[in-house]
């Protein structure tokens, strides 16, 4: 007889198996370029505005306007790609980084919530609840913070780094709040341990109600938005405890120069670890 114990572990990693794999869309090999969708909204190509027009028209009767693109699991799992309908765009090997620091933090009692800092669909945080969830840990929450009305205009006054960002006109990276809710609750994973941090990050984080972090996960692309993340966030964090930047060497001249300045004037030495090319972490010493 199998011991109860080998077949709950057996059972919790098929079932985060299939959470990973249904959230990134790598189940459905979801590759579908959707006219009017989220990857054409705000293009500066001309041609590609004219085909979201088109395509946001066809939706006002019920209609959805698409091509098919082959699927490449490579892509996925290094998330290169966009997917057209599933819940998060960063891929397979930053969703098991997830996966490995949540486990970690929970099998080894390190104290503290969980917390994304921009969500788009909600993908990331919806894996996070769903881990807590397999483990039976109801003393952690899952916050959730994000603008939900995408990325604010570059100040380069202030953030010189971020001069000539155009993230702010890419309208499909603007998911509302009501809409990530509902994609918590087609997972069954909307409840009290899960928290919306509604607003620009300089004027949610410093005044949330969070006491101790155990996982922080910042996806902010730029300088300003990864800055006003980890510095209000990042002294929760507690020993043991992990920090994910999720555009670390994507967005190098921004999100990763955030970093290296904020740890650089900390002190912070611990070793940045590279997930797959774009997301790296590192683990908080004591």
């Amino acid at each position: 007889m199998t011991p109860p114990e080998t077949r709950t572990d057996f059972t919790r990693a098929l079932y985060l198996d299939l959470l990973r794999r249904t959230l990134t869309g790598a189940v459905a090999e979801d590759n579908d370029s959707i006219l009017g969708g989220a990857r054409d909204g705000g293009a500066p190509s001309r041609r590609k505005a004219v085909a979201h027009g088109i395509g946001r028209v066809a939706n006002r009767f019920g209609f959805e306007l698409a091509y098919k693109k082959p699927y490449d699991p490579e892509s996925r799992a290094n998330g290169r790609d966009w997917p057209a309908r599933a819940d998060s765009m960063i891929g397979l090997k930053r969703m098991e980084n997830i996966q490995h620091c949540v486990e970690t933090v929970v099998r080894e009692e390190v104290p503290g919530d969980l917390i994304e800092t921009g969500v788009w669909r909600g993908g990331a945080t919806i894996f996070m609840r769903g881990i807590l969830k397999s483990y039976d840990d109801t003393s952690r929450t899952v916050w959730v913070a994000d603008s939900f009305q995408g990325l604010p205009p570059p100040d380069p006054a202030r953030f010189p780094a971020d001069a000539g960002d155009k993230l702010h006109t890419m309208r499909g990276l603007a998911v509302g709040v009501d809409q990530v809710k509902h994609n918590f609750e087609r997972y069954g994973l909307l409840d009290d341990q899960v928290k919306f941090l509604v607003g620009w990050f300089k004027d949610t984080l410093a005044s949330a109600p969070i006491e101790k972090l155990a996982v922080m996960r910042l996806d902010g692309d730029m300088y300003e938005s990864t800055v006003q993340a980890i510095e209000p966030l990042y002294p929760k964090l507690q020993h043991g405890g992990f920090c994910i930047v999720d555009d670390y060497g994507s967005h190098a001249s921004q999100a990763g120069r955030a970093v290296d300045e904020y740890r650089a004037m900390h002190g912070i030495t611990d070793e940045i670890v590279d997930i797959d090319g774009f997301g790296a972490y590192w683990r908080k010493s004591a």
